[in-house]
């Protein structure tokens, strides 16, 4: 793999792991068109460099992690998603990982679903929603955390997987993005470090280089990318997110030759 392959597939990482169109699903469509094969490496990179959108978060909200309370809440949202991601982790990696057509399949009923959902969304009262991630209940953080763990499955996507059942659970868009972006730091930090720790052993010298090199570029991307879904969330509906993923998917399944 190339330096110039390594940035972008750190790029898309960074603008794709908050924005509800799946991160890991990009990954490997891109791996395709790049012409890049699937191996053991590629797929701990693909994981590894979630690192870098991570540190993007930390940058941002670091005065939110020092408070007790909403770490809390945190650490219960990721609990079904930490059990089911140890158990499933050998499945994820050797089988999930390698299937592209679960990746668009994925990626095309998310999107009818995330348009759908917002059409029936837009129609409830609007009123009384929790406005903050420190108000959720723990409750409904762990309702959150069970939907999270659907996206173990690529091309579903964490962050719709997470909005979704924030916005079921009566809290604001703002609130449940930011919680989402709060909820992915112990996700894939947890998912970073047991790949890491699995498969570490094996890399080279010039591997971890290309891992550098991939989460700088996932980090520099992701600042961006959040500041984007914050900015976009204030006016729009994610309705065009679901639209992208069906195209997308569609795009593959007819046009891309395998």
């Amino acid at each position: 793999m190339t330096i110039l392959q390594t940035i972008i597939l750190g790029a898309i990482e960074g603008i794709t792991e908050f924005l509800p169109i799946s991160s890991t699903g990009h990954l490997i469509l891109a791996n395709r068109i790049l012409g890049i094969l699937q191996t053991d490496f590629m797929k701990s990179f693909e994981i590894v460099i979630q690192a870098g959108a991570i540190l993007a978060v930390v940058v941002l909200y670091w005065k939110l992690f020092l408070n007790r309370l909403v770490l809390k809440k945190i650490i219960i949202a990721f609990i079904p998603t930490g059990i089911l991601g140890f158990i499933f982790y050998k499945i994820i990696k050797t089988y999930l990982l390698e299937s592209e057509k679960i990746v668009l399949w994925a990626l095309f009923a998310g999107g009818i679903f995330l348009i759908l959902f917002e059409l029936f969304y837009k129609k409830k009262n609007q009123e009384g929603l929790i406005q903050t991630p420190g108000d959720i209940p723990l409750k409904k953080c762990f309702f959150i955390g069970c939907f999270q763990a659907i996206a173990m499955v690529p091309g579903v996507s964490r962050s719709a997987a997470t909005i979704v059942a924030g916005l079921l659970s009566g809290i604001s868009r703002k609130a449940i993005v930011e919680f989402s972006f709060l909820l992915a730091v112990p996700t894939m930090l947890a998912a970073t470090g047991y790949d890491l720790l699995k498969t570490a052993g094996h890399f080279s010298f010039q591997q971890f280089n290309v891992l550098a090199i991939g989460l700088l570029s996932s980090f520099l991307t992701a600042v961006l990318s959040i500041k984007f879904l914050l900015k976009f969330i204030q006016k729009n509906t994610f309705i065009p997110f679901g639209i992208y993923r069906i195209a997308l998917a569609l795009f593959f399944l007819f046009l891309v030759k395998p």
